[in-house]
């Protein structure tokens, strides 16, 4: 099931217009951000359909985009990225050859790449964030047509996570969730639930109300709908991982006791393959297909081959 929201709110003549599209396969919020003035937008998140059973990729979440991207008159001139999304892979570049966008992600998705390239073997890849057509730094401001927007970068869930500040929203990427679902995990490789604490706490010291949009939602037990907007003061409140002076001490034992209980995301190795190199596919071999990687280990004194 994929919906698409019409952010309902009045809206200020400086405050973006904001369309939601839920991908319930990968439980994914893709955000078209647009200044009404100029018409400019951005689409944050995008997501490529892959059916890993298959090895099939589809373009019908990104093309509902550029629908109503063209229904409203917009003219996308970035996509944007919170960081390398280990759940499902990006639809940017397919956003960037319809459109000429700009795909941008945080400059510490070098970081990411050199964690990653040895993985994989991935010797196509330069760790130097080339595939990116813009690296954003902390503080860095940009424009949406006549929308300023600017960049927290917000490590834990991974080193190059970063935040989009447009008008009164934030795009928070996966560090935090509903209040009632709590927060990213941490222990992906170069994650770490203490910089994941201190970069929430600097999310939280924005103004109560600053609306948060997620790019996940899970359903927390008890909820019987999917939800995706949220606001600073109500995560300050009740958010169940860090609301309420939780301390860091607190926060660190409990994401540490809940990420050893976790299995990897269905997508992992794939995206990762794929996201690190700005949605790019791995080169296509000599007899013209692309192939991604799945690094084999053994255990229990398994013997390979």
């Amino acid at each position: 099931m994929k919906t698409e929201t019409l952010n309902s709110a009045p809206v200020a003549a400086s405050a973006p217009e904001i369309r939601a599209f839920f991908d319930e396969p990968t439980h994914t919020i893709s955000y078209l951000v647009a200044d009404p003035a100029t018409r400019k937008a951005a689409v944050i998140d995008p997501v490529l359909d892959y059916d890993a059973a298959s090895g099939t990729v589809d373009t019908r979440s990104v093309e509902a985009i550029l629908a109503a991207a063209a229904k409203a008159g917009y003219e996308i001139v970035w996509a944007l990225e919170t960081h390398a999304h280990a759940d499902h892979l990006s639809g940017a570049p397919f956003i960037k050859a319809r459109t000429g966008a700009k795909i941008g992600i945080g400059e510490h998705i070098k970081d990411v790449q050199r964690i990653f390239r040895p993985v994989f073997n991935a010797t196509d890849l330069k760790a130097d964030g080339s595939d990116f057509d813009h690296l954003f730094a902390d503080g860095e401001r940009f424009r949406i047509g006549e929308l300023e927007a600017s960049v927290l970068h917000t490590p834990g869930h991974t080193p190059a996570d970063i935040v989009y500040r447009v008008g009164d929203a934030a795009f928070v990427g996966d560090t935090l969730f509903m209040p009632d679902y709590g927060t990213a995990r941490a222990d992906f490789p170069g994650g770490d639930a203490r910089t994941l604490y201190r970069s929430i706490r600097r999310l939280l010291d924005l103004p109560g109300g600053t609306r948060l949009f997620l790019c996940h939602d899970y359903k927390a037990p008890g909820r019987d709908h999917y939800a995706w907007e949220t606001t600073v003061a109500a995560q300050r409140a009740a958010n169940v991982h860090v609301g309420a002076g939780t301390s860091e001490a607190d926060f660190v034992a409990l994401r540490e006791a809940r990420d050893a209980t976790l299995s990897a995301p269905t997508l992992l190795l794939p995206s990762i393959q794929v996201n690190i190199r700005a949605g790019r596919f791995p080169e296509a071999e000599a007899n013209g297909v692309r192939y991604l990687k799945i690094p084999v280990k053994a255990a229990g004194g398994v013997v390979l081959g």
